[in-house]
């Protein structure tokens, strides 16, 4: 792993050098909302001390909606239709570990029966630069699904912020080292007096549970009281999964744009819909909110352990910060350690 120094104002500087060469570019905005593309090094925004932005950024990887293929329907025929081909070079700016450690969570479940070569590429073309995180609030949990604020764990190349206006930027992959090799004049080999003066992290997330407790309660436990009265209290809205850098579930529908053209989607879904188990012939196998916030915490924290060997969760909290009635995921999954221990 080759490591190097860059300035701060020669990130800038970079940004600027990407955009003439048509790369998309992709940062947080000031106020920490979302990710959104930017046309100006000016605008990126890196900074270890902010919130994770309210939206992930798993979006630009799968996409609220994705078309599949567009058909034009003619007298006695239906043509179909490829969507443009995904060749755009883009580079993600200062994501933190907790949205970076996501994308090979994703990875696993849209390869796993099905190579889903909409994701793939994106996820190929895009150079992934991490950024250490200095943030801490009562909804971080980063530690208790075995991350931590310097996972580099989906990044290409992970910045880690040195006293003074640098950093040190951790090539973690051979498309991350090829990218820096690019750009020799800005990323400087460091030195080990350079390493001797990364910055000192204020805070760091507490430990809130026990993974391993939790699934072997979930194992054993899938029919207890207990949900109904976390369940109970749960809306149904499904912005938990709307801002979850590792919710997949969609939907794919047909959607016409005229009377003889349209296209087949792929559209994100939420496991809290009322419709999203619900079956042709009406039976509804998760027909009350208790089976469906069941359903949810089961499908983090024991569904895809079983299916792929790692938890469906990277600890971000944001599904916790934005609950309109409070429920806290990792209280929840805290209370469910306390009944295994028991």
């Amino acid at each position: 792993m080759k490591q190097y120094i860059i300035k701060k104002d020669e990130i800038q500087n970079l940004v600027h050098q990407l955009i003439e060469q048509k790369w998309n570019i992709i940062s947080a905005t000031p106020d920490g909302s979302r990710y959104v593309y930017i046309n100006d090094g000016k605008d990126l925004v890196i900074d270890a001390a902010l919130p994770p932005t309210h939206l992930s950024a798993k979006e630009f990887f799968f996409p609220k909606s994705d078309p599949l293929f567009y058909f034009k329907k003619t007298h006695d025929s239906v043509e179909l239709i490829d969507p443009a081909a995904i060749e755009q070079k883009t580079v993600l700016f200062g994501v933190k570990p907790c949205d970076a450690a996501a994308i090979p969570v994703l990875s696993k479940v849209f390869n796993w029966d099905y190579k889903d070569e909409f994701f793939n590429k994106r996820v190929e073309n895009t150079v992934v630069i991490g950024e250490a995180c200095d943030y801490n609030d009562a909804y971080c949990f980063c530690t208790s699904v075995g991350l931590s604020q310097d996972s580099k764990k989906g990044s290409d190349i992970f910045l880690v912020p040195l006293e003074g206006e640098n950093f040190l930027a951790k090539a973690i992959t051979e498309k991350g080292e090829s990218f820096a090799a690019s750009f020799p004049k800005l990323f400087i080999e460091a030195n080990d007096n350079d390493i001797k003066l990364l910055k000192k992290k204020s805070q760091t997330p507490e430990q809130k549970f026990d993974v391993v407790a939790t699934k072997e309660w979930l194992d054993n436990n899938f029919g207890s009281p207990f949900w109904e009265h976390t369940g109970e209290t749960c809306l149904g809205c499904a912005q938990c999964a709307y801002v979850c850098p590792t919710c997949h579930c969609f939907d794919i529908v047909d959607e016409d744009c005229g009377y003889n053209c349209g296209k087949r989607t792929k559209n994100w879904d939420g496991c809290q819909f009322s419709l999203f188990t619900k079956h042709a012939s009406g039976h509804n196998p998760r027909e009350n909110k208790d089976k469906r916030y069941r359903q949810r915490v089961s499908h983090k924290f024991k569904y895809y352990q079983d299916k792929f060997g790692e938890t469906l969760c990277t600890g971000c909290g944001r599904c916790s910060r934005g609950c309109p009635v409070g429920i806290d995921i990792a209280e929840v999954v805290s209370s469910l350690g306390e009944f295994a221990q028991k």
